[in-house]
């Protein structure tokens, strides 16, 4: 019996150790860092002793020694005399990047490649710019959520989804990560959980960690979350809210069909749960079922925005709340977080969306994704259904699921990152720590058609093997960089 009860295990280490050039005691705060950036460690979890990670890992005790204390250097992990090592309760820094590396783990929109679309939306920024009164009105500070001129434009572009959101009900906001912020300790107090899908969003566990709210994964298969699953978790634990992504879901790409919809409401509403309906993806379908904030208005708030559907830079949300109560609560939180949205971005959005432009460039998306999602599937065939490939006719990332041994989706993810084709392996999505040999392809960003052709190709290549080979050597030159 292990000295240390419930300390993670790290059995799957023992290959890239055996494999790996680098002395063990220097491999091993790599591989610390990588499971607390999937996912497989969390802040806060405690470590083995010395010695049983030795006998775990069939390493000298004094190896192990060493690895720990380089990790504490790095500030991977903490001792504490008497409790023992954790990994650390503060989120570990990111590093600080310039340039395009982002995109390998960002899930970003295709760009508009319509140069006289691209011109008139700078033409129309400037303009937006010029229209102001006073360069001071844009420098001043703003009271949350928006003008009411800003927020009647962001109602009436929500009214494209929803039923006519009132105004009083919808706020304009930094972002919906910042909206999430904000939202989940506003409807979960201490000791509630917030439900979610097994698969999630990555920045919502970063969230959650940072507040320290705890996540409690839902089963789902094919339609996404089971309600069975989500009433259980109501009748046995203490549900404060559940937060879901119901259309083209990140990074399954799985979207809700209106019984399970409907289902899900059903549930809410009996046990008085809020809902957190994520629709950052909802925009890009020709058509898409009617959203949970439709089906259960008095519980939901509604989030929608920019960054898929335009550009993650605009930093542009909108939030539908449960009622004008609930709105002004939600803008104090906000508000609190971030005090407001940049002046100079919403006047450049409330343009766009006034003049038309906004709808125009969500079209031109439409069609680019459209090209992107079918050349993918047609270069991939029959294998689509045999290695689990999904992606939306209008979706710009793909689900895959290529089984084989622990880590290989993850070893796979990262030789196609190093090859330009951002990739993503599915603990960074895990909420239940049991991810499948899975990973999310993103086929959108700075990649151009020519770009996605390659990738592509790229993947059905490596895919096609009955054991995916990573090279031993130097890697090729990134996609963007070959010759056509």
């Amino acid at each position: 019996m292990p000295d240390t009860p419930n300390a993670p295990n790290f059995q799957h280490w023992r290959r890239r150790l055996r494999d790996s050039a680098l002395p063990a005691y220097q491999l091993i705060p790599e591989l610390l860092a990588e499971d607390l950036q999937s996912g497989r460690l969390t802040p806060r979890d405690r470590l083995p002793t010395f010695r049983e990670l030795a006998v775990q890992l069939d390493l000298n005790y004094t190896t192990v020694v060493r690895a720990f204390a380089e990790a504490r250097r790095r500030g991977l992990i903490i001792a504490r005399p008497g409790l023992g090592t954790f990994v650390r309760g503060s989120f570990v820094g990111l590093p600080l990047r310039a340039g395009t590396s982002a995109e390998m783990t960002m899930n970003m929109p295709p760009e508009i490649e319509d140069e006289a679309l691209l011109q008139r939306l700078k033409d129309s920024a400037g303009q937006a710019l010029g229209q102001a009164t006073s360069l001071h009105e844009l420098l001043r500070y703003q009271d949350f959520g928006g003008t009411a001129h800003e927020r009647a434009l962001a109602a009436h572009w929500l009214g494209q989804w929803l039923d006519r959101p009132p105004v009083t009900e919808v706020l304009c906001c930094p972002g919906i990560h910042s909206v999430l912020t904000a939202l989940m300790p506003l409807l979960i107090r201490p000791g509630q959980v917030l439900c979610v899908e097994p698969l999630a969003y990555p920045g919502l566990k970063a969230i959650a960690t940072h507040l320290n709210i705890r996540l409690h994964p839902l089963q789902s298969d094919a339609s996404g979350v089971l309600p069975r699953s989500f009433d259980d978790a109501c009748r046995t634990v203490p549900v404060g809210a559940i937060c879901l992504c119901p259309t083209n879901q990140n990074p399954t790409t799985v979207t809700m069909p209106i019984r399970r919809r409907e289902a899900i409401a059903e549930i809410a509403l009996r046990h008085s749960i809020p809902i957190i309906e994520d629709d950052a993806y909802g925009m890009l379908p020709n058509a898409v079922p009617p959203p949970l904030a439709e089906m259960a208005p008095e519980l939901t708030y509604y989030l929608s925005g920019l960054s898929k559907c335009l550009g993650a830079g605009l930093r542009a949300a909108f939030v539908r709340a449960p009622g004008e109560a609930a709105a002004r609560r939600l803008a104090g939180a906000l508000r609190s977080i971030t005090v407001m949205g940049s002046p100079l971005a919403s006047a450049v959005v409330s343009t766009w969306l006034e003049n038309g432009l906004a709808l125009e460039a969500v079209r031109a998306l439409r069609e680019e994704c459209a090209w992107r999602s079918a050349a993918l599937s047609t270069v991939f065939g029959r294998m689509a259904t045999s290695r689990g490939l999904r992606i939306q006719p209008q979706g710009f990332h793909a689900w895959i699921e290529i089984g084989g041994v622990q880590g290989q989706a993850s070893r796979l993810a990262a030789h196609l990152r190093r090859q330009g084709l951002p990739a993503v392996a599915a603990p960074a999505f895990s909420t239940d720590r049991t991810p499948p040999e899975a990973l999310r392809i993103c086929l959108g960003g700075s990649l151009t058609r020519e770009d996605c052709r390659k990738a592509i190709s790229l993947l059905a290549e490596v895919m096609v093997r009955p054991q995916i080979e990573l090279p031993a050597e130097a890697d090729p030159p990134p996609i963007s960089a070959r010759s056509s």
